[in-house]
């Protein structure tokens, strides 16, 4: 025989039920949010993958290297690599600027720069060899690269034939080249700084390229105007290394580490001042010989 609850007993258990409900309910409300969170992650993630900016891929050098002399092994071994290095930082940029500028944003930033350090590397290369056999023609033509993905309008050409990145974008990206080709040279540039004048280490000087140009058409004007603002960028570096490195190498060092790599990367970018102008005018000739610089102590 059952017996009745006191009244207070009552109360007690409605209390009980009410708070086992409200618990459960709260348990309900926190699950539903969480599941809410995790298929809104899930979803940015997917974003994130389909906006995937694609793969820079570039002409492969070693294989159309003619027999390369045991002397020119090491140097050709660099510059291989340094090549690697090159499209490597490319892809990177490539990912980390996904989104950033107009539909010329990758030709004009990345591709174009990218096409301008590899043919400064092949051309070490080539004069690497000639050195002590005849010299490889032509390696230029495998500088060009190109971006691949689905749907993409952007790929890579000839740089000259497509606008050039701004003059802040070429002269960050030689800086880079310079850093380069301080690892390629297998020298270590230290941190010391200084004047060069106080160093008693000299000064590189260059052949003046601008009072040699002819008429400059309209639409060549600001081409022409970045390429000379590149070409000081180039000797500022080279002068800033000369300081940072007094005292290393031997003999041949300054020459070798220095004013070889100035004088390639001039070749490139006198050529394409010539070739902006010949686009619309006569294109100038013999400029190249203006791309060699001396040490003037």
């Amino acid at each position: 025989m059952s017996r009745a609850l006191p009244k207070y007993n009552k109360r007690r258990v409605a209390l009980i039920g009410s708070a086992t409900a409200l618990v459960l309910t709260g348990a309900v409300i926190a699950g539903s949010a969480l599941a809410g969170e995790s298929s809104k992650s899930s979803g940015d993630n997917t974003a994130r993958t389909l906006a995937s900016p694609g793969t820079i891929t570039c002409p492969d050098v070693a294989s159309q290297l003619p027999a390369i002399p045991a002397s020119a092994q090491a140097e050709i071994d660099r510059n291989l690599a340094l090549l690697q290095t090159q499209i490597d930082e490319a892809n990177k940029r490539l990912v980390d600027t996904v989104g950033q500028g107009g539909p010329n944003f990758v030709q004009n930033a990345i591709l174009g720069p990218l096409e301008d350090k590899r043919i400064a590397t092949v051309n070490r290369m080539a004069t690497a060899i000639g050195r002590t056999a005849e010299k490889p023609q032509g390696l230029d033509a495998l500088a060009p690269c190109t971006l691949n993905a689905d749907g993409a309008a952007d790929t890579g050409g000839e740089a000259e034939a497509t606008p050039s990145a701004p003059a802040s974008e070429a002269a960050g990206d030689t800086g880079q080249d310079a850093g380069q080709d301080t690892g390629n040279a297998g020298e270590d540039a230290g941190n010391g700084a200084g004047d060069a004048d106080n160093a008693g280490v000299g000064t590189i000087t260059c052949p003046d390229v601008a009072s040699q140009l002819p008429a400059i058409p309209a639409s060549a004007q600001a081409e022409v105007d970045r390429n000379l603002a590149l070409l000081q960028t180039q000797i500022n570096e080279a002068n800033t290394r000369l300081v940072n490195t007094v005292g290393q190498g031997g003999p041949n060092f300054v020459q070798n580490a220095i004013l070889g790599p100035l004088a390639d990367k001039r070749t490139s970018t006198i050529d394409r001042i010539a070739i902006s102008i010949g686009r619309t005018a006569e294109k100038p000739q013999g400029l190249g010989s203006l791309a060699t610089c001396t040490l003037t102590q």
